[in-house]
C-alpha cells in the first residue's frame, strides 16, 4: 500500500422515498487536504440504483490516480462489484437464476470506473452511528428534500 496520505476516502449512501420513488444519493469525499460533499436526486428510481449512483459519482469526482477506500452501507454494491459481477458478465448479464441483472446500466458503468484502480471496499451497518456514513445518508436525504423545490 502507498503512503496513507495519498489515499482518498469515499463514504457513499443512497435513499429513496418510496421504492420506486424519488431517490437521492450522497457522497462524502475526504483526503489529506480535501473534504467535499456531493449529492443529487432522481425522480423515479430505487434505493439500490441510488446506492450505485453514489459510488459512481464519487469515483467520477476523483481525477487523479490514487488509492481509494470506499465505505458503503450497501451489501448489494459491495458484493455486487466484488463477487457477483464476475458471473454476471460470464453469463451475459444474467443472474444465477437466468434472469436479467437489475440495474445493468449502472453495473456496467461502475465496472468500467473501477478498472485499473486500487480500491479497498468497506461495509458499515447503516444508521449505526458511523459519522461519515450518517453524513452521506444526510446528503442523500437532503437531495430528496431539495428535489421538491425543483
Amino acid at each position: 500500500m502507498e503512503n496513507k496520505s495519498e489515499r482518498i476516502k469515499l463514504y457513499t449512501d443512497g435513499a429513496c422515498k418510496g421504492n420506486p420513488g424519488i431517490g437521492g444519493w450522497g457522497v462524502l469525499v475526504k483526503a489529506k487536504n480535501l473534504k467535499k460533499e456531493l449529492c443529487g436526486f432522481s425522480e423515479n428510481t430505487t434505493n439500490n440504483r441510488m446506492e450505485l449512483v453514489a459510488v459512481i459519482e464519487g469515483l467520477k469526482f476523483i481525477k487523479q490516480n490514487m488509492e481509494i477506500i470506499i465505505t458503503t452501507d450497501s451489501q448489494y454494491v459491495k458484493n455486487g462489484i466484488n463477487q457477483w459481477i464476475i458471473n454476471w458478465k460470464k453469463n451475459g448479464w444474467k443472474t444465477a437464476s437466468k434472469k436479467p441483472v437489475k440495474n445493468k446500466d449502472l453495473w456496467v458503468e461502475l465496472d468500467s470506473l473501477v478498472q485499473n484502480k486500487k480500491i479497498e471496499w468497506k461495509w458499515v451497518r447503516g444508521h449505526s452511528g458511523h459519522p461519515e456514513n450518517e453524513k452521506a445518508d444526510q446528503l442523500a436525504n437532503e437531495a430528496i428534500e431539495n428535489s421538491y423545490d425543483k
